[in-house]
């Protein structure tokens, strides 16, 4: 469970290290999917959660660098407790021999629920320079969001069965 955050007395350093904390555990969900994909043999699903690790990681060494601009070796004050799912798949949504749809529909879902932790979090928010930055954050899941359903797109149905045996369909904000 994660520790509760107050949002009211957030500072700009502590946004961004959550904001790290976010990508890096979306990005070692990615990973551990792409794991669980490969021991079931489902090789095109594990290369699309491998891609997204890799964008998780380049987002988080953004935000990681525009934290060390901006403060240095200052030590964190915010902790791992304090995130959890917040853009990470959920566990129950890697299947056995997932399609590479599949995968990209929990991923999307990730990206709907990162969306919705952001728009959650921004009444709360009385420092101008953090609402900005979620703002940003909230932004580019909506970014992100396009182009999971962008490939999506691209991929032909699945045949047998529906894709709401997998994963639910997420609604985007």
């Amino acid at each position: 469970m994660a520790a509760r955050i107050d949002f009211a007395s957030l500072s700009l350093m502590d946004a961004l290290d959550l904001a790290v904390l976010i990508e890096d555990e979306a990005k070692e969900r990615y990973e551990e999917f792409a794991a669980q994909m490969d021991q079931h043999r489902t090789p095109d699903a594990a290369k699309f959660f491998r891609l997204m690790a890799v964008n998780e990681a380049k987002h988080g060494q953004e935000l990681a660098d525009r934290r060390s601009q901006l403060f240095g070796g200052v030590t964190p004050t915010v902790t791992r407790a304090m995130v959890f799912e917040v853009e990470a798949p959920d566990y129950d949504q890697a299947r056995a021999f997932m399609s590479p749809r599949q995968a990209m529909k929990a991923a999307l879902a990730s990206e709907v629920k990162a969306h919705a932790f952001f728009v959650a979090a921004l009444p709360s928010l009385k420092d101008a320079k953090v609402r900005a930055l979620f703002e940003e954050l909230r932004d580019e899941e909506v970014q992100h969001q396009a182009l999971v359903k962008a490939e999506l797109a691209k991929l032909p149905p699945d045949s047998g069965l529906s894709d709401d045996d997998f994963v639910d369909e997420p609604t985007a904000q």
